[in-house]
């Protein structure tokens, strides 16, 4: 997923002030919680990325939705919303995640199949390939995309290995066409 400077720049700022008042697990922990909700909730995505509602409203609406988290977090979303960025929100929670990850050693590792996977399956894809430290800490999504026929697609931070059949079909659909 490619992520806006925008969500970049709010979530190293976000970082930066909780590494200094100590509240970075807290923080951490609660951005994982609002990444849950915009992805679990399309009524509260529609009600931030309509224009028509002023921001004072979604600020309102925000507090309430938002009740439980410190008030870093709080302040964040409210600020977030203030210049208007409310669109960008689940992607600064993600992009602070994913710093904090970062700065503790985590892999991010995706394994995408066109079904689900048995563990033994999953176990040895991520065995075999050398881009997964399977000694080390590392945080694993799982998706299933019937559209890639068979096989898988392994990806580890910004590295992939694409062994899906619908990609070795593409492959020799265009050396057919090459020739």
């Amino acid at each position: 997923m490619l992520t806006s400077k925008v969500a970049k720049r709010y979530a190293q700022g976000l970082l930066d002030f909780t590494n200094e008042s100590g509240q970075t697990a807290t923080v951490f922990s609660e951005m994982k919680d609002v990444v849950k909700l915009m992805n679990e909730s399309q009524d509260l995505k529609k009600f931030f990325l309509t224009p028509y509602i002023d921001s004072k409203k979604k600020i309102e609406v925000a507090k309430e939705i938002f009740k439980g988290l410190s008030a870093s977090s709080q302040n964040l979303i409210t600020l977030v919303i203030r210049h208007g960025r409310e669109n960008q929100l689940k992607n600064i929670a993600q992009e602070f995640i994913n710093k904090v990850e970062d700065i503790s050693g985590v892999q991010r590792v995706t394994v995408t199949s066109a079904t689900q996977l048995s563990k033994e399956n999953l176990d040895q894809i991520l065995r075999n390939s050398n881009l997964v430290n399977t000694n080390a800490n590392f945080d694993l999504q799982i998706n299933v995309k019937p559209e890639i026929l068979g096989g898988y697609i392994l990806r580890v931070g910004d590295q992939q290995i694409d062994a899906s059949v619908k990609s070795k079909l593409n492959s020799i659909k265009k050396d057919f066409h090459l020739n």
